[in-house]
């Protein structure tokens, strides 16, 4: 069988594993022949593609990025886009196709697979916001380079008395936040699902600094909200790309400005930004996409099309791209719990709009 492989949207580490455990198993279990579009759904609609075999996937295990490079082209938005897609398929004798990537990348899957195309998905994105699915890949690497960044700054805040404000990645959700500010101690974690006042923030810092602390750690998504402007994301761009999104980035900043004006604590901000996409996998990334990338080559051959495979305790299952689609996985009340169980509360109805840490 012959299968079209491509990587979409953000770079995440973890892909290469998933390209590798699809050429492998592909190659010595079904005998299976492989070719990789380039650029995510640039490389289809534009017949941008290459061999992939097994010579091209060795060593790429411990490699991030993706060896079949990435956009976020939408042939969907583009006239005959997504012909271009059907034909250039065709033309490499293409019987199926694996799409790695997020909601924007399986969109475009979905549309496809109802033109006729045969296609699998495997679920990727840092921010780990997929539903059906408990964990997506990258998502691991994500909260390690969040984590180590945070215990890096807490020495720092504490030499210099200072707040430190700690952006991370998470447009619509706060995995990321919630679970490196728990790993690194944060004291305030501010999440997409939970838009908060200013100064329930600064309330929070000064309540700690009252009991003697004199430097705290504040994490927060790129995607979480002021109350008061719950409908508007901070962002450094307004334009948008071709599935809609603008350019989130901004809110550490604008919080350690607020943070120091309200408190007049000496506030800095750092924002890791595209640092917690680079660099090597975690072994558990590494695990994880080899999983996705050796259960989607079976569901080909299974016929199981127009599905995407998912981690569901510890099977990997196949669900409907649709269902993947929904909505996007919030963080779980239960997790918010947990960090809100753990400390005071900030006063009154505060707590419920401000996650607090030690």
């Amino acid at each position: 069988m012959k299968i079209g492989v491509l990587t979409g949207g953000g770079d995440c580490p973890g892909l290469n594993a998933v390209i590798r455990a699809i050429v492998r198993k592909g190659t010595f279990h079904y005998g299976d022949q492989f070719v990789g579009f380039l650029e995510g759904w640039r490389g289809v609609q534009d017949n941008k593609a290459e061999v992939l075999d097994l010579a091209k996937v060795s060593g790429i295990l411990p490699r991030g990025g993706t060896i079949l490079r990435t956009s976020r082209t939408n042939p969907a938005k583009r006239e005959g886009g997504l012909q271009r897609c059907i034909d250039n398929l065709k033309r490499h004798g293409c019987e199926a196709l694996i799409a790695i990537g997020g909601d924007d990348t399986m969109s475009v899957a979905q549309k496809l697979f109802e033109l006729g195309v045969k296609v699998v998905s495997v679920p990727k994105t840092i921010d780990n916001d997929l539903s059906g699915t408990d964990f997506c890949f990258g998502f691991d690497t994500a909260v390690e380079i969040a984590t180590e960044a945070i215990d890096r700054v807490h020495t720092t805040a504490e030499a210099h008395n200072r707040v430190i404000v700690v952006e991370v990645m998470g447009r619509d959700s706060g995995w990321i936040a919630i679970y490196s500010g728990l790993a690194g101690g944060a004291d305030v974690i501010l999440i997409p699902e939970k838009p908060f006042e200013l100064e329930d923030v600064a309330e929070a810092i000064r309540l700690r600094h009252s009991r003697g602390r004199y430097f705290s750690i504040v994490v927060v998504a790129e995607g979480a909200k002021v109350a008061e402007h719950s409908s508007d994301n901070v962002t450094l761009d307004i334009t948008k790309d071709e599935f809609g999104h603008v350019r989130l980035g901004g809110i550490g900043n604008l919080l350690a400005k607020e943070i120091e004006k309200r408190t007049g604590f000496e506030t800095r901000a750092v924002v890791l930004g595209h640092v917690q996409r680079g660099g090597s996998p975690t072994a558990f990334d590494r695990v994880l996409g080899t999983r996705y990338g050796s259960g989607a080559i079976d569901m080909v051959h299974r016929g199981e099309f127009g599905k995407m495979a998912a981690l569901r305790g510890t099977e990997i299952v196949a669900i409907p791209i649709k269902d993947a689609l929904s909505e996007n996985r919030k963080v779980d009340q239960a997790l918010i719990d947990v960090a809100l169980g753990l400390h005071d509360k900030i006063g009154g109805e505060a707590r419920r709009e401000v996650i607090q840490s030690t």
